[in-house]
């Protein structure tokens, strides 16, 4: 038997994702799955460009608001719940289609993930007060002698992927990359189409990311922070808080940034993030490229969907 359909929407931030999963939703059958790791966390709307509430209504999105800013939330979890999601989907007769940015669940979910051991709470509490110490760099340094492979991918400040690279090693004595040379591809049980949104013109989406931080500003990005302090026990190390521009905000209200660098030192951290992004797009394969700023994006979109539907 043939494996049913499903559309995945990938790309950089700000590049025009959000409005052609509308189009599709709008053309055919499609019920929308989020893979965006931050828009998992409820109340935080502003800074992760989550849709509204009346957006919501029309076109639903499943796997937001899962969890508090206070919670964790893996690639693994979400390969589970996408999968879950995709096959409720299918069941009702219609198409899944996933759109986002979040490059690892992509990966995660397009190949399947390797089987690392859990998470270690007291390891993990012991290796951010060794970085509180000492500061992240000393622990990228340590990676650089005892796991130079995974050391070579990360930034010295990437505290996130350094804390786990760090965890594995002294959990188990091995390293990040002997684990992801045993995984096994597990692509999920699907027909899928991979549209890449790919931008020629950077300098466009740099003015792009640039207009939307000016918005997100606008519409109460700090404000946001401030509430979400006082709703929630934060700190700058959980993984909500070091969401791009959540990041910067907590900064500049701990006094650790003067306001009047705010805007650029966001939407320099948001080019950052949509580099990264973009990197991740060059080492992926079976994607079908579109560029989102050349003419008629959406009429490519809705052609490229509809033979893989017919097909």
């Amino acid at each position: 038997m043939s494996l049913p359909p499903a559309i995945l929407l990938i790309g950089p931030t700000a590049s025009g994702k959000t409005a052609l999963a509308f189009e599709l939703a709008t053309r055919f059958p499609c019920d929308i799955i989020s893979i965006d790791s931050a828009q998992v966390f409820r109340d935080m709307n502003i800074g992760t460009a989550k849709p509204d509430a009346a957006t919501l209504v029309r076109f639903p999105h499943r796997l937001i608001d899962l969890i508090t800013p206070e919670e964790r939330y893996s690639a693994a979890q979400f390969r589970s719940d996408a999968l879950r999601e995709m096959a409720a989907i299918t069941a009702a007769r219609r198409i899944p289609l996933l759109v986002g940015g979040t490059m690892l669940y992509v990966k995660a979910l397009r190949e399947g993930l390797a089987d690392l051991p859990p998470a270690d709470a007291a390891l993990r509490a012991t290796i951010d007060a060794e970085a509180a110490d000492r500061g992240w760099p000393a622990l990228h340094a340590e990676l650089v002698q005892l796991d130079p492979e995974t050391a070579a991918r990360l930034k010295p400040n990437d505290a996130q992927r350094i804390q786990r690279a760090v965890e594995v090693l002294r959990l188990t004595g091995r390293t990040l990359g002997s684990y992801f040379a045993e995984q096994k591809d597990s692509a999920p049980p699907f027909n899928c189409l991979t549209l890449a949104l790919v931008p020629a013109d950077r300098g466009e989406l740099h003015r792009r990311i640039g207009q939307r931080f000016d918005a997100m500003l606008s519409a109460g990005l700090v404000d946001e922070v401030a509430i979400l302090r006082r709703k929630y026990r934060l700190d700058a190390g959980l993984p909500s808080m070091r969401c791009v521009g959540y990041r910067q905000v907590w900064e500049m209200i701990e006094g650790q940034m003067p306001p009047a660098e705010l805007r650029d030192r966001g939407v320099f951290a948001t080019r950052q993030f949509a580099k990264r992004q973009l990197t991740w797009l060059k080492s992926m394969d079976d994607l079908q490229i579109i560029d989102p700023l050349a003419s008629d994006p959406t009429a490519r979109v809705l052609a490229a969907v509809g033979a893989h539907l017919s097909a």
